[in-house]
């Protein structure tokens, strides 16, 4: 697995710790069990799609749709999210802390000023001359600096950078999934257009079938069972429009919130499924390259290199520290004779700290970080396994989805012409008032089946895209 090698690799640096190498990539060459079917769908068919392998998605994905509703809804979630924003300051955060933590690589340079009264004991001036207790005044310069011979301070700072980069990855999976999400809804939106819309036709079918009952009863050649039976479908199938108006309602209040408003004021338009694209190519990463364009993967790696730098910053405060201090400026018993040249005093010193005892916790705290790298390295290996499974349902699922939607489309159109010969043969006195409500209900189940295949196409679609990753754009 990644992580064995991985921690391997990491923890065989040099002294003040180990040196970051990303891990090496998985060697598979597929994702499914079965070789990879480029060809998704016959070749003739309009709706047919072929797995363009190796090829790189724009940033843009959602582009592939062809369709401006969705651009647009889109562009309105990257501009309005709040956790999108959320992420873009936190970003900025960890840039600004990486600067600050080099600032440690240089000179601290302080003005310092003070006032004070001071008298000295016998036993320090010894045989000189006591003076009565003084006043003071003292202003200039002060320098510090730490000598950072054993590499702590450099690790610190490559550990800020790598949750710097963190957070850049982590804002990319935010984009991803913000696009994702407005992308998916608006084709659940679409969807629950379509069916409530074929729903609302069956019902004016119903209401005609009635009409025709009734008309059929009053002229004497149905009974009053062939009338309730119609009223029944009827009031079976009108049960079926409201929880779809539900979903489609719960689904607008969600888009409005990835948009970032309420959904009162979110004023979004009513997207039809007929008007959307699907697209013919979908580009599709080989295995190897997946890790370095699934901003979550890049996020588990920068995390990994986190927890390999804090093993450098415990290593380091295993040994001596050396700090350099240095001060320059006038001083004087009084302000009058302050910036007189002959009160210019300065000093210079150096000064060493090593940890003798310190009951063990320098060393637990680096062995902590060790632990903590082979933590990281775990959860780097899970977040690519559950990439790859990813990657693999959504292959799996536009497969099978072609399929059911060819499997309804010859359902659907058998259905269709089941009800019209069914018609003609009531008409004709041929069958009776209950086949034509049978054949009804049939084309009831095979036209939604249609439309929730159809849709599931764009879906799975959308889903494939989003489980390789995309090409991110840099932040």
């Amino acid at each position: 697995m990644i992580g064995a090698s991985a921690s391997l690799t990491l923890l065989g640096g040099c002294a003040v710790g180990p040196d970051f190498k990303s891990p090496h990539p998985r060697t598979d060459d597929r994702y499914t069990e079965a070789p990879l079917q480029t060809q998704i769908g016959p070749t003739s068919a309009a709706d047919a799609q072929r797995l363009v392998i190796g090829a790189a998605a724009s940033p843009e994905w959602w582009r592939m749709f062809q369709s401006e509703e969705i651009d647009q809804i889109v562009q309105r979630a990257l501009d309005g999210n709040r956790s999108l924003a959320s992420a873009t300051y936190s970003l900025a955060e960890a840039e600004e802390l990486v600067r600050a933590r080099t600032g440690y690589l240089y000179p601290q340079v302080d003005v310092t000023a003070g006032v004070g009264r001071q008298k000295l004991g016998s036993q320090f001036l010894g045989t000189f001359p006591k003076p009565p207790p003084f006043t003071y005044y003292a202003i200039g310069a002060r320098v510090s600096y730490s000598l950072d011979f054993t590499g702590g301070v450099a690790r610190s700072i490559e550990q800020q950078r790598a949750l710097s980069q963190y957070r850049e990855h982590q804002l990319q999976a935010v984009r991803l999934a913000i696009s994702g999400n407005a992308v998916m809804k608006t084709l659940e939106i679409a969807s629950l257009n379509a069916q409530v819309a074929t729903i609302e036709s069956l019902l004016e079918r119903d209401r005609a079938n009635l009409e025709l009952v009734q008309a059929a009863f009053e002229a004497g050649s149905v009974s009053r069972l062939d009338v309730v039976s119609a009223q029944s479908q009827l009031a079976s199938d009108a049960t079926t429009l409201a929880p779809l108006r539900q979903q489609l309602s719960a689904a607008r209040h969600a888009l409005a919130v990835i948009v970032g408003a309420t959904p009162a004021t979110s004023a979004l338009q009513s997207f039809d499924l007929s008007k959307l694209t699907l697209p013919a190519e979908i580009p599709v990463a080989v295995p190897s390259e997946l890790a370095h364009r699934r901003p979550d993967i890049l996020s588990a790696e920068a995390q990994l290199h986190a927890a390999t730098a804090a093993v450098g910053v415990a290593t380091a405060n295993l040994y001596p520290h050396i700090d350099l201090t240095g001060s320059f400026g006038p001083q004087a018993v009084s302000t009058g004779e302050l910036f007189e040249s002959a009160s210019n005093a300065w000093s210079i010193a150096g000064g060493l700290v090593a940890p003798l005892f310190d009951g063990g916790r320098l060393r637990a705290e680096k062995r902590a970080t060790l632990e903590a790298v082979k933590a990281s390295a775990a959860n780097y290996d899970q977040t690519v396994l559950e990439a790859f499974q990813q990657v693999a349902d959504a292959i799996d699922a536009l497969n099978q989805g072609a399929d059911s939607l060819r499997a309804q489309t010859a359902a659907e159109a058998a259905a269709r012409e089941n009800v019209e010969l069914t018609r003609e043969s009531y008409n004709a006195g041929q069958v009776g008032v209950l086949q034509v409500l049978d054949a009804e209900r049939l084309y009831q189940q095979a036209r939604l089946g249609f439309v929730r295949a159809q849709a599931q196409r764009y879906l799975d679609t959308a889903q494939l895209l989003l489980a390789l990753g995309g090409e991110q754009p840099s932040p």
